[in-house]
């Protein structure tokens, strides 16, 4: 199950977000999204956990919690809608 993290610090970085959501299962993937000119988080980033339950017990224990002065928001990433005309979607 892919996870949206919204609302990081800026000086938060993917090794502390992986321990963070480690501790409740398997960690896939994660990926913090950063800004293509300065290399700086933008704030948020996605976990993906193979595991719905360990995903769901990650997402309810962490939403909200707060990591280095900011209370961060996890909930399930949504998939955009194909776009008409598309075919590699």
């Amino acid at each position: 199950m892919k996870l949206l993290i919204r609302n990081l610090a800026r000086s938060t970085t993917e090794a502390e977000l992986r321990a963070l959501f480690d501790a409740y299962g398997q960690v896939q993937s994660c990926t913090l999204v950063l800004d293509k000119e300065s290399g700086q988080s933008k704030g948020f980033g996605f976990v993906n956990m193979p595991k719905p339950g360990e995903a769901k017990a990650a997402m309810k224990s962490l939403n909200g919690q707060e990591v280095a002065g900011n209370r961060m928001r996890v909930k399930k990433a949504e998939t955009p809608p194909a776009k008409p005309g598309r075919t590699d979607a």
